[in-house]
């Protein structure tokens, strides 16, 4: 009866899910209305969906209940009552490798194929292990923390006590379970920042130098801009992005970091903000362009269902858009940190190489950040360097 119970849920909750709508967004609303499901039941209504999205778009023609079934099966490393109930010859075989389940699955369902879980790999950046890539949609991301130096010992302490598990994955990087509760357990203690792996490795790139002048162009909630201000603190920042919302949360972020010192602007980049930036030039630029987000979607597995060829061009046009009004800030023999959390070689690649044909940047190192060997986003970072002659401020622009 409990396991007929989750999936009654499961299928309101897939009923009433709206389309283009993060789960992270509309679970908790879903909850707040039916107040009667306890911990226990929302915690398995979560695994039940988020892994039911995560099958992508296999199995398409398949019943639903099927699908989820089988997203049970190869998302699961320890049986449960769900599928236990459901497919008990599957559970009995949970803990087989994922290679093995997938050819259980294959065998049951002869129209499975583990490229139409995310089937656009031909899109996909050149060094982009395809099969890891698409295994690691069955695998939940772990949640990362940055460090803070100096505050090692004491957050390492605390989580022992708690009797946490984490580990070490890089220097001043903690990988600990998704879904750890840190914030009852460090209140009112500001010793780590919450970063995935992959965006604190992109600071590798930045290589700033005291007093320099940096813009962090798509700024967010200051992720990048907090790596940047740790690694050199003595420099002089400006921070923009077009939502007014996201610069509110940027302001508390930096100021809980106790960073109080940088210029803040609400700029539309797609257009010319010569307007707000025209005297400005800048001795590094980050920016961190708007894209389709495919390298976070085993995150937000939801997305794969949502995402139409299309948007690959969109996005690139986005950027492409976006580039020309940032670039002509840069000072000559100066770097643009390009920084994506995409996997589409058109939003990597093909953008680096239209920056160095249109405005004769140098690329000093571009990589794809694989985040998919790690439980982590995946990601992709260039370091590329503007000529010694000044850009010209004329570059045509999109109004």
């Amino acid at each position: 009866m409990k396991a007929f119970n989750q999936l009654k849920t499961f299928q309101r909750i897939l009923g009433e899910y709206p389309v283009d709508t993060p789960l992270s967004k509309f679970l908790p609303g879903f909850y707040r209305q039916n107040k009667q499901m306890g911990s226990t039941d929302r915690r398995i209504a979560n695994r039940l969906i988020y892994n039911y999205f995560r099958l992508g778009k296999a199995l398409d023609n398949t019943v639903t209940e099927e699908r989820l079934f089988v997203a049970e099966f190869l998302c699961n490393t320890q049986t449960n009552s769900f599928l236990a109930h459901f497919k008990p010859d599957w559970a009995l075989c949970v803990g087989f490798s994922l290679d093995e389940k997938l050819a259980m699955v294959k065998v049951s369902y002869p129209d499975f194929k583990l490229e139409d879980v995310f089937p656009w790999t031909d899109a996909l950046s050149a060094d982009v292990d395809r099969d890891a890539f698409l295994k690691s949609f069955f695998i939940q991301p772990d949640l990362y923390i940055r460090v803070l130096k100096g505050f090692e010992p004491q957050v390492k302490s605390t989580l022992a006590k708690a009797e946490i598990v984490f580990r070490e994955e890089a220097n001043q990087c903690l990988a600990l379970a998704n879904g750890t509760r840190l914030d009852t357990l460090f209140q009112n203690q500001h010793w780590f920042e919450i970063q995935d792996l992959s965006s604190q490795q992109t600071a590798q790139f930045f290589k700033p130098n005291k007093w320099e002048h940096w813009w962090d162009a798509c700024a967010a909630s200051g992720g990048k801009t907090l790596l940047l201000h740790e690694l050199q603190p003595d420099l002089k920042l400006v921070v923009s992005d077009i939502r007014e919302s996201i610069l509110a949360n940027l302001d508390e972020r930096l100021h809980q970091a106790g960073l109080f010192k940088y210029q803040k602007k609400l700029v539309d980049l797609t257009k010319n903000v010569d307007p707000e930036l025209h005297d400005y030039q800048f001795d590094g630029i980050i920016l961190d362009a708007p894209c389709s987000g495919s390298g976070t979607w085993s995150r937000t597995p939801e997305m794969i269902a949502q995402f139409q060829d299309f948007k690959i061009q969109s996005f690139k046009n986005l950027q492409q858009s976006i580039v020309r009004n940032v670039v002509k800030y840069l000072k000559p023999g100066k770097p643009l940190i390009y920084i994506t959390c995409s996997a589409f070689k058109a939003e990597n690649e093909d953008m680096v190489d239209f920056l160095t044909a249109e405005f004769g940047l140098k690329l000093e190192e571009k990589t794809v950040l694989k985040g998919y060997g790690h439980k982590a986003d995946t990601m992709f970072v260039a370091r590329m360097v503007a000529p010694d002659t000044k850009l010209n401020r004329s570059i045509k622009t999109d109004e």
